[in-house]
């Protein structure tokens, strides 16, 4: 034993070093680098949006298709379940976990219609409350994030920051609820009430919390150049939405690959990228070479 401490001494070996630093600075013995990412390939179920809302496929088909591609897991929007806006059925809800399950997939996350900006004050409430029956639901699926929106748009008449200020505070009572269930809210960035990458990180800051990010939808950043608007944003990124095109200045062009990877790789992100194809995509014909296009970029 003495032998053992006088070499741990010696050695150095016997100290213990706490690091003290951000997880993105970790200091090794010659530089700072950045965190390890560990970034998984998820599904979002838009990308089927016609396919089931048409009734072509059922939502249990969409999830044994994302199975068979070899998603780590999918991201069934609340409004493909039956009867929404109303929750369905505690067996209906275990039902799909398990369908997701027995196809080795997690479930994501998962999302619901809302407008926090409307002028209307019981209408802004009730989706609120919508919101916090839907955080039950994902707490139930297992689902770790619920994305809800800022609101459709700027309400004609009314002060921006007035406007903000609602957003915040529906926000804010959305994710105490969501602490309670287990359950982070992220905030979707779609070019709506709030349209620029400034507009959406002004929300952002005043909306600081461990139960609170942002969903980056890279395809609804459309003023300017489409990566540095991302790249902004990407600190805050609890979740993504990787979609095929990206806008700069408001004229669509093909997402790069690497160029995404990179963002989310200097980030330090972890966690999953949902992918979504959009129409004219067939996602029976697309989505297993657009996931493949990302899985290769990311490695």
């Amino acid at each position: 034993m003495m032998n053992r401490r006088k070499f741990l001494k010696r050695s150095g070996a016997g100290a213990v070093l706490i690091n003290t630093r951000p997880a993105s600075t970790i200091l090794d013995s010659s530089s700072v680098i950045t965190r390890s990412s560990n970034i998984k390939i998820s599904c979002n179920l838009y990308s089927f949006n016609q396919l089931l809302t048409q009734g072509i496929m059922t939502l249990e088909e969409v999830i044994d298709f994302c199975g068979n591609l070899g998603f780590a897991a999918v991201d069934p929007t609340g409004y493909y379940f039956p009867d929404y806006p109303q929750i369905p059925s505690d067996e209906y809800i275990y039902a799909i976990k398990r369908r997701a399950f027995i196809n080795g997939m997690a479930i994501s996350g998962t999302g619901i219609r809302n407008d926090f900006a409307q002028p209307d004050a019981d209408a802004r409430r009730a989706d609120i409350e919508l919101a916090k029956r839907w955080i039950e639901v994902a707490a139930k699926l297992d689902a770790p994030v619920l994305r809800v929106f800022a609101g459709k748009a700027l309400p004609e008449g009314i002060d921006r920051a007035e406007v903000h200020g609602w957003i915040i505070d529906a926000v804010k009572e959305c994710l105490h609820y969501g602490k309670k269930h287990g359950v982070m809210i992220t905030l979707q960035n779609h070019n709506d009430v709030l349209k620029s990458a400034t507009d959406v990180k002004s929300v952002l800051d005043q909306l600081q919390d461990d139960w609170f990010g942002l969903n980056l939808d890279i395809g609804s950043l459309r003023l300017g150049d489409p990566y540095e608007e991302i790249e902004l944003l990407a600190p805050y990124a609890r979740t993504w939405q990787i979609k095929e095109h990206v806008y700069r200045n408001g004229i669509k062009e093909a997402l790069q690959p690497t160029q995404i990877a990179q963002i989310l790789k200097e980030s330090g992100y972890r966690g999953y990228i949902p992918l979504e194809t959009l129409q004219p995509s067939d996602p029976r014909e697309r989505l297993a070479d657009f996931k493949d296009e990302i899985a290769a970029a990311i490695q």
